[in-house]
């Protein structure tokens, strides 16, 4: 969908956008988001950090749409707008346009303003501004002067609103100023805590102004929508996944009690979770374009792909709002007998025979493994529901917090607390479905067709979208 500093692509038939604005207000940080891509530019907190216009092209199913233009930051407007005046009082027969023109073709090298005229070059070119501002900086003179600038190339200008979590009373005052310049069709879009519904608006604004790239950026706007939808449902989807794998896994136990061999199975079980959480969380991290160094457990960063909050840590559940009595102190146990149904009846020792006696073809078939077990004086350990309860609570706000980072955020994910996460509906009876399915551990094509696995994996899904 996205191709970065393409070289053969005609411009001229694309919709060209300049991304401007002061230094430091966010210009690589938004190219970046709607990029969907950490590796566009360079976002430092030194001034001046982009230096060279940079190009970057959207598609739509293979089909570029639009090239964003990354300018350097304007960052002595005060010398532009006297040096453009003077121009201005010389030719006075020019528009306003030429005389940018006039100051962007000849303009020295090595001139204190070089850097500036390579933005007004890359304006002049361009189909449209979006002039970015960090709301956070009060509305100082250079502001005005870089909007008088701007106005004069005759480009229609979307002023876009970045780092407005937290600063409403500032983004009010910052309308007020831009209402003094007739610019009311302005936008709110946050690089770093990021909204899909604001990206949308961003392209229908952009509609409204160049009416010939209407039905393209339409082509668009339906594209970004589907491929959003279905990252959204594959992260959902890998989530469910995790908990049905580590639902149907199950250690073999004696049941006469032997310290060294319950340990051996507790730690494999134990091992078999961790790295099931931990596969989980990369593949999440990729599915969403970030990296490891984008995630932090109890403010504790992922250090080597591991998860530093252990699932079995002491003190985990009540970090998930699970209160459990003497359990939360202890972790989760991940430890818990299955109680398997063969024809109504549990597979227990005392019932086993019984079971075999009455069961049919098909139901040994199903639960041959479990029946023999029992028989031979084994049982069937798993996942307790309390580790299964953490693995979905923690991989739910996971999910809902890098639907709402944006690629230029440098902030770590902060996945602390799931309290406010709830469990599905019926959530004791999906898991006990799961357990009674071992075969469902693997996807299969009898899997992923059977009527009941259908419906436990769309709630599971539709439960990790609620309040998202």
């Amino acid at each position: 969908m996205t191709i970065r500093n393409p070289h053969r692509l005609n411009s001229h038939s694309l919709l060209n956008i300049a991304v401007v604005g002061h230094t430091n207000t966010g210009k690589t940080s938004l190219i970046r988001t709607m990029l969907r891509s950490t590796e566009f530019g360079v976002i430092e907190d030194a001034a001046g950090t982009t230096r060279h216009v940079e190009q970057a092209t959207i598609s739509a199913d293979n089909e570029p749409v639009l090239n964003l233009y990354d300018t350097p930051g304007l960052e002595d407007s005060r010398a532009l707008f006297a040096h453009i005046k003077k121009l201005q009082a010389k030719s006075r027969l020019l528009l306003p346009a030429q005389v940018l023109e006039q100051f962007a073709t000849r303009i020295a090298i090595n001139d204190p303003l070089e850097q500036e005229a390579k933005v007004i070059r890359q304006v002049l070119r361009s189909d449209i501004l979006l002039y970015v501002i960090d709301v956070r900086e009060p509305f100082l003179e250079k502001y005005r002067l870089e909007l008088d600038i701007l106005t004069q190339s005759a480009k229609p200008i979307i002023p876009v609103f970045n780092f407005i979590a937290g600063h409403q009373a500032e983004l009010a005052k910052w309308r007020q100023h831009l209402a003094a310049f007739n610019m009311h069709a302005t936008l709110e879009f946050d690089t770093v805590v990021f909204s899909f519904e604001a990206e949308k608006r961003l392209y229908q604004k952009i509609q409204t102004l160049v009416e010939s790239h209407y039905t393209s950026l339409q082509k668009l706007i339906d594209c970004r929508a589907k491929l959003w939808h279905q990252l959204c449902v594959s992260g959902a989807k890998r989530i469910t996944e995790l908990i049905v794998n580590v639902a149907c896994y199950r250690e073999s136990k004696a049941i006469h009690k032997n310290l060294i061999t319950d340990s051996l199975v507790e730690d494999r079980l134990h091992n078999f979770v961790r790295k099931a959480e931990q596969k989980c969380l990369h593949d999440l991290l990729a599915i969403f374009n970030f990296s490891e160094k984008d995630v932090a457990i109890q403010k504790i960063p992922v250090s080597n792909g591991q998860w530093q909050l252990d699932i079995f840590a002491p003190g985990i559940l009540k970090a998930y709002g699970l209160d459990v009595g003497s359990a939360a102190a202890k972790g989760a146990a991940a430890g818990a007998g299955i109680d398997l149904m063969v024809g109504g009846m549990s597979l227990g020792a005392a019932s086993a025979l019984g079971a075999l006696a009455g069961a049919g073809w098909s139901t040994f078939k199903r639960y041959g493994d479990e029946i023999k077990a029992t028989v031979k004086g084994a049982k069937w350990q798993c996942a307790d529901e309390v580790t299964l309860q953490i693995l979905y609570l923690r991989q739910k706000l996971l999910l809902k917090k890098l639907m709402h980072r944006g690629h230029a955020a440098q902030e770590t994910v902060q996945v602390d607390k799931a309290d406010s996460e709830k469990l599905p509906d019926n959530w004791s009876k999906l898991i006990s479905a799961l357990r009674q399915n071992p075969a469902w551990q693997e996807p299969s094509i009898i899997r992923n067709g059977n009527p009941q696995y259908q419906e436990i994996e769309t709630k599971l899904v539709e439960s990790l979208f609620d309040e998202s």
